[in-house]
């Protein structure tokens, strides 16, 4: 028998080699391809938005202050009253929105007025806790001016200021709703009125709550 018939028949394992046959499942499974997994849309913490939209505001009173003096001959000239809110601002990247908004109230005036009216223009800012469900609580709070009268007319004016908490549903990754809380004191001008009611300077306060209706357009970075 020549060397190679020998070299055929000598066992491999008297060469301390071992062979096992392979699992098929093995093998399949390693010439399978990755599955796809699409990627994660982001979170809107993690993206710049311009965002705004409107809201439905009602202003609960809580005390009309001095504008309404224990010894007054005339009813109070302010009362509790809703109107409709525009808002648009920056929310970067982050748990921050930082923006401004215009509102006007139909307050109720006891007839002094034929449309007592509040407008409102302030500057505001939001935190968000991101909570990873669509559902995001966040604080608010805000400072501007106000001014009051009859109808767009104003009889005073003074400064404004806002505290208070919300949270926001994402219908979409552009589209929110959501509901907000707050306490705003109103610091008004003494003023006298059409009755030649003396109005002394004083805070008013509310409790305030917003039905809140916002959109999110993304903004590219360069």
């Amino acid at each position: 028998m020549g060397l190679v018939g020998l070299l055929t028949v000598v066992p491999r394992a008297a060469h301390g080699i071992e062979t096992t046959p392979e699992d098929p499942a093995v093998t399949k499974d390693r010439e399978a391809p990755e599955p796809h997994v699409p990627p994660r849309p982001p979170s809107p913490l993690e993206v710049d938005y311009a965002q705004y939209g409107v809201a439905l505001s009602g202003e609960l009173l809580i005390d009309a202050g001095a504008i309404c003096p224990s010894d007054a001959t005339t009813p109070c000239i302010v009362e509790s009253g809703a109107g409709p809110l525009l808002r648009g601002g920056y929310r970067p990247a982050g748990p921050w929105y930082i923006g401004g908004a215009y509102q006007f109230t139909k307050l109720e005036s006891n007839n002094l007025y034929r449309l007592g009216i509040m407008q409102a223009l302030y500057a505001e800012g939001r935190f968000y806790f991101d909570v990873g469900v669509r559902v995001t609580p966040y604080l608010t709070w805000a400072l501007g001016a106000a001014i009051y009268g009859n109808e767009f007319s104003a009889q005073t004016g003074g400064a404004l200021t806002n505290l208070g908490a919300g949270f926001e549903f994402e219908v979409s990754r552009f589209a929110v709703v959501g509901l907000t809380a707050s306490y705003e004191p109103v610091l008004f001008a003494g003023f006298q009125d059409s009755t030649t009611q003396e109005r002394n300077a004083g805070v008013t306060q509310f409790a305030k709550l917003s039905l809140v209706v916002e959109l999110r357009s993304e903004l590219t970075r360069e």
